[in-house]
């Protein structure tokens, strides 16, 4: 059965809490289930901005846009739902003896910016030197994906990454570039096209020059 909503699209549970907001001296986690709002409470609050855009979200057009674009943010935002230490567990000893990096280049990233929730779209470039063990080539990306579907910093996403890397597979050495477009500054505010931002973590071996060198020379082909 449908909530009942107000004439804003709010439900009467969400309004409440909404008032109530700040009585309390609890932190507000946004990841607990306990403050995940409902299906119907997300498609309430996109037909609010609707309204608050200038439309009209009862006309035909935007009649089924809170449910599509709920089911959007489900994909976005999957990351949230999966934990990268668990991906990355399962390794792999025999490897006959190879101790020099594994990289992967050019995977796609398709995240969104905490600031203003645009995409921010570009590629990565990774790579670890293994210590007695490695893992699947597809978790490195899947690792890349989870934190990507979530709300992020480029900043702090590359920073996570190489994080969830060193703690599981504890490798000789990481190395992470991030290359990506950001329509918080394309697209709206200083409104810059063709601007890409880079960020790098190089942990370990990586440090060292001879290293840094062959990593790019393999990135660049």
């Amino acid at each position: 059965m449908d909530a009942v909503l107000d004439e804003a699209g709010q439900s009467p549970e969400l309004k409440a809490r909404d008032n109530n907001a700040g009585t309390t001296s609890e932190p507000h986690t946004s990841r607990s289930p306990s403050n995940r709002p409902s299906r119907c409470e997300a498609e309430a609050a996109v037909r609010t901005l609707i309204r608050w855009a200038g439309d009209d979200p009862t006309r035909e057009g935007l009649l089924d846009t809170p449910k599509r674009v709920a089911k959007a943010y489900e994909e976005f935002f999957a990351g949230y739902n999966d934990d990268p230490e668990a991906i990355l567990s399962r390794t792999f000893e025999e490897v006959e003896g190879y101790d020099d990096m594994v990289v992967l280049r050019d995977i796609r990233l398709d995240s969104h910016c905490e600031h203003h929730m645009v995409p921010i779209a570009g590629t990565v470039h990774i790579a670890y030197m293994p210590d007695g063990k490695v893992v699947g080539i597809s978790k490195l990306a899947r690792v890349i994906e989870i934190f990507a579907r979530r709300l992020q910093t480029q900043e702090t996403m590359t920073a996570q990454i190489a994080d969830a890397i060193e703690k599981v597979l504890k490798p000789k050495g990481v190395a992470i570039v991030v290359d990506a477009a950001h329509q918080c500054m394309t697209t709206r505010g200083v409104k810059k096209p063709e601007v890409y931002t880079l960020t790098r973590q190089f942990r370990g071996c990586f440090k060292e020059a001879r290293y840094e060198r062959q990593f790019w020379d393999l990135v660049k082909g």
